[in-house]
């Protein structure tokens, strides 16, 4: 099976995905208009937080697909559960930006919970494709397939390790998010380099 429907499809989740993050952004019914921009900030973060992540894994989604010629219904699967984490994004996302200002441990915890399971499924539909070149198209530079899996494989420890700061400090926890996305951004543009 070609991958053109599979890449449209996942397009669409990434598209509702990230806009349903700026529906969460909203201000407070009561008080004036500069009071509620200013009140709200943690839902600014926040925003600019998952958006970036979403924003990441669709640009590594898409350097993914390049790499592959083809699909298979495990694979297909597979790809669905991934959409599945990442539309469910907004939700942590809007519950970190509602408790931000007080306590949020939970919340930040729930957050890196949902990227935790994202890296992980991630992780797993590339792996699948690429272990043996189960999927990856003949033409594919082994220099780039190598680059990909060597950024995947820090996926999960990193994000579960920030998830576990959440149970120290919220704000670490959000610094650390925001940290991996900055190493994702990096690490995206030397996908292709030599080992």
């Amino acid at each position: 099976m070609e991958t053109a429907r599979l890449e449209t499809f996942s397009d669409g989740v990434f598209a509702i995905a990230a806009t349903l993050l700026i529906l969460d952004v909203r201000l407070p019914p009561d008080g004036g208009v500069t009071h509620g921009f200013l009140h709200i900030w943690p839902s600014y973060v926040a925003y600019a937080l998952a958006f970036i992540t979403i924003g990441i894994m669709w640009i590594n989604h898409h350097n993914v697909f390049r790499q592959i010629d083809r699909v298979d219904r495990t694979f297909l699967t597979i790809n669905v559960l991934f959409l599945m984490v990442i539309a469910f994004v907004p939700f942590p996302t809007r519950v970190l930006a509602e408790h931000l200002q007080h306590d949020a441990r939970a919340a930040a915890f729930a957050y890196g919970l949902t990227m935790t399971v994202m890296a992980a499924m991630y992780g797993t539909l590339w792996f699948y494709a690429a272990i043996g070149r189960r999927l990856i198209a003949p033409d594919a530079d082994q220099r780039m397939i190598s680059g990909i899996s060597r950024s995947f494989r820090p996926g999960v420890p990193i994000y579960a390790l920030a998830m576990l700061s959440a149970l120290i400090s919220s704000w670490l926890a959000v610094g650390l998010y925001s940290a991996i996305a900055v190493f994702y951004v990096l690490e995206s543009s030397i996908f292709g380099h030599e080992e």
